[in-house]
């Protein structure tokens, strides 16, 4: 947001000072003020409105021209389209002027036949350039999504033109009724492709006036729709606003792409989520309850049926965001579910020996320190002849006999004791609710144990064992226990080995 900020604040001083922008600037405000001061003179209201137009498009058109010089890709042809478009309003709004001051008995300003026809090549134009605009989302259940959003946008504008721009009273018209609707529903589809697809060809900041425009241009058509003589000149004023407001955006454009920091050309991320959609549809219902009290006629019913189809998209709308919120916690209870196992196997490295799989020093420290106090006892086990192994044999040997060792003090314990490797060739056992006779019965199984070979390629390996019991009595601490059983331990050792010493 801070960046946008930047980017809107770079773009409104150089606007400022922009040359152009001034030229439009006064001459929008010589046209409305003449306007203004022919009052009461459709004729020569109508005869400014149309001479200001064409200099007004060439000015968009030029703009226009600049951009596509700095841009590329699907924004260059944009610009190109939009470039193109305004020439042909250029021609069509100086054929529409020569005729107004032909005549004098104009008050009206729709276009003729020649403005009209080249008015729609280049609304056309624009209209087909947005079709194929590339959107963001490569995946189908994006596009799905995008075009729900937007077809709830155009017929909500088509509801609102149907009511106001489009009601009955035009039916006589049918030129000046479609060009009115088409008008109003570009106006719709520019805005969603702006704010929805969240890859417009422009800057947000050289967006917001176009857009800004575009509803102004709506309101112009529903400003007196159906006036049958002159009009008051604010309505002339705000259907010419429209021209210099689109001016903004290519201009706006330029700045911003030759002095941001980040090039404006390039996508901007878009929003998980859209409130435009919304906005339409409550317009929609705001417009049908405006022609609500007229009773049931065409505009009303016409006004339900888009009600209709709006209600349907939105039904889809929503179904389509419970499957995805269903497939995104699916995919997150995946994610948690994967993180968990990943935590209880970090957990695993981090207590346990990567050699023998058994529980490490620290883990096998934490475990008697959770035993106690209570009828626990602990071996404190090391080998020996482990050296001459490893000595004669190689360390490949070495720890095929660690790893024989474990598997035998495993088997000699039971389900609930827990077996560690304390480093080197030092084993340890923790013997849970077990008193003296049992702890030196569980001795006697691993010294038994022991006597047995360990196949190792094609020899055997073996060692002894020195045990050393310690039964946990009152006030014993893990470290006090332990370290009586490690004396035990070198005692056994003193003793002759192949013993255990309690």
């Amino acid at each position: 947001m801070s960046h946008d900020r930047s980017v809107a604040r770079i773009a409104f001083d150089a606007a400022r000072r922009d040359p152009l922008l001034l030229v439009a600037t006064a001459w929008t405000l010589a046209a409305v003020g003449l306007m203004f001061v022919l009052s009461g003179h459709a004729n020569g209201q109508v005869q400014v409105f149309w001479a200001a137009q064409p200099l007004l498009d060439a000015m968009v058109a030029y703009a226009s021209w600049r951009v596509v010089r700095i841009s590329s890709g699907a924004q260059r042809r944009f610009w190109l389209a939009m470039g193109g478009a305004c020439a042909a309003f250029v021609v069509g709004d100086c054929v529409q002027a020569t005729y107004a001051f032909s005549h004098d008995d104009q008050w009206s300003t729709a276009g003729g036949t020649v403005q009209g026809v080249l008015f729609g090549i280049g609304l056309l134009a624009i209209i087909v350039v947005m079709l194929i605009h590339p959107m963001p989302g490569h995946s189908r259940r994006e596009r799905v999504a995008f075009w729900l959003d937007a077809t709830t946008v155009l017929v909500a504008g088509a509801v609102v033109a149907w009511c106001f721009a489009v009601g009955p009273e035009d039916a006589d018209n049918v030129v000046t009724t479609l060009i009115s609707g088409a008008v109003i529903l570009t106006s719709g589809f520019a805005a969603v492709k702006l704010v929805l697809s969240g890859n417009a060809p422009m800057h947000r900041t050289a967006a917001l006036p176009m857009i800004v425009s575009a509803a102004v241009n709506s309101c112009g058509f529903f400003l007196e729709p159906g006036a049958d003589g002159p009009m008051p000149a604010y309505v002339y004023a705000v259907r010419l606003l429209p021209s210099f407001l689109i001016l903004l955006g290519p201009r706006v454009q330029e700045v911003v792409a030759r002095h941001a920091e980040t090039t404006s050309l390039v996508p901007h991320r878009r929003k998980p989520y859209s409130l435009l959609p919304y906005g339409g549809i409550a317009v929609a219902f705001a417009a049908v309850l405006v022609v609500l009290p007229e009773g049931p006629n065409a505009r009303l019913w016409g006004a339900m049926i888009g009600l209709g189809i709006i209600f349907a998209l939105v039904v889809c709308r929503q179904l389509a965001a419970f499957r995805d919120n269903t497939r995104l916690i699916d995919r997150l209870d995946a994610t948690l579910a994967e993180l968990r196992e990943q935590e209880n196997r970090l957990r695993r490295q981090a207590q346990t020996d990567g050699l023998t799989g058994l529980a490490n020093r620290t883990h096998f420290y934490d475990e008697v320190a959770a035993a106690l106090p209570g009828r626990t006892a602990v071996l404190v086990i090391d080998l020996d002849g482990f050296k001459a192994v490893n000595d004669s044999l190689g360390h490949a040997a070495g720890d095929a006999l660690l790893i024989g060792v474990g598997d035998k003090l495993r088997a000699s314990v039971r389900p609930g004791d827990l077996v560690a490797r304390l480093g080197g060739d030092e084993f340890a056992v923790l013997l849970r609710d077990c008193g003296d006779a049992s702890a030196t019965a569980t001795a006697d199984r691993i010294l038994e144990a022991m006597t047995f070979p360990i196949a190792y390629e094609e020899t055997v390996v073996r060692a002894n064992a020195s045990i050393g019991v310690a039964c946990a009595s009152a006030g014993d601490d893990a470290s006090g226990l332990m370290r009586r059983a490690d004396l035990s331990m070198y005692a056994a050792k003193h003793a002759g080995k192949g013993q255990w010493v309690s």
